[in-house]
């Protein structure tokens, strides 16, 4: 992360639950020593003391209990992580949380203070862009972007105007509707891919002929800086400095944002594919 955070440190939070493998384990029940660092900006609440700038660490220790007790784990992997993901969905100020849970009274027979296991989650954030020009294109975007803001691990925190664009590629059909949007997701970038693709489903995207009709198109082209180069999973994409229904959108939520590979903000790669429109044109 870019920014400075300040962070939390709840130390040591003692909870009496049943997570193990062994059934012992799951029916008697055992101590968990659970430890987590809360990392947010917290710089309003520094210069304001305003309690409702920050976190209350008290809530977070009862939703920690909460989340210790009301299911049974096998690994306390699985709970370090169960935990992380639940604070950082109710708490949007969190931006990373670093969970530790210890178990001091793990059967391993030998001399041991305790076994514990630390995971480090937070929030990443990437752009999108959506395109349709089947039906009603805007009723399928407004769709797209309100199932992607209703998933659990995904906020649309930014929307950019609908635009009305050309086809590219294969021309003979209908104009599109175009737009981008920013998210900040719990989601690796191959489940965010999953998450797209399955909406373009549920909406009925059809895919018969490369760059034909679609009812929703959804595609990554940026999360965090990360560059990824898979068959199934390209970021940053692999074509969107060459296409202005991609670039026009993005330029209007995140013109400073850079291309990890370009080099150059989005604000620049669209001057330069502007003047090289122009040129062909001339």
């Amino acid at each position: 992360m870019n920014k400075e955070l300040e962070y939390i440190k709840i130390v040591d939070l003692t909870v009496y639950a049943n997570h193990g493998v062994l059934e012992q384990e799951k029916t008697l029940g055992q101590k968990f020593i659970i430890s987590a660092n809360i990392y947010a900006d917290l710089k309003e609440a520094c210069k304001t003391d305003d309690v409702y700038k920050t976190v209350n660490y008290a809530k977070i220790c009862e939703l920690i209990t909460e989340v210790t007790k009301e299911k049974t784990y096998n690994l306390i992997e699985t709970l370090a992580d169960v935990i992380s993901y639940r604070i950082l969905k109710d708490y949007d100020l969190i931006d990373m949380i670093e969970v530790t849970v210890k178990k001091p009274f793990a059967p391993i027979n030998l001399p041991v203070e305790n076994v514990s296991v630390t995971v480090k989650r937070c929030r990443h954030i990437a752009y999108l862009s959506l395109g349709s020009n089947m039906g009603d294109r805007e009723d399928y975007l407004d769709k797209a972007i309100d199932m992607l803001n209703k998933d659990d691990k995904c906020t649309v925190t930014k929307v950019a105007k609908y635009i009305e664009t050309e086809p590219y590629g294969y021309v003979e059909q209908d104009k599109f509707m175009n737009t981008a949007i920013e998210v900040k997701t719990l989601y690796s970038p191959d489940e965010l891919l999953k998450l797209s693709n399955d909406i373009e489903e549920k909406l009925d995207r059809v895919r018969t002929i490369k760059w034909g009709p679609r009812t929703v198109d959804v595609d990554i082209i940026f999360y965090d800086d990360v560059i990824i180069n898979k068959e199934n999973l390209i970021i940053p994409h692999k074509e969107m400095h060459l296409r202005e229904f991609v670039l026009k959108p993005l330029l209007e939520i995140k013109p400073d944002y850079k291309h990890p590979l370009i080099r150059k903000n989005v604000y620049q790669i669209y001057e330069d594919l502007q003047n090289h429109i122009q040129k062909f044109n001339y």
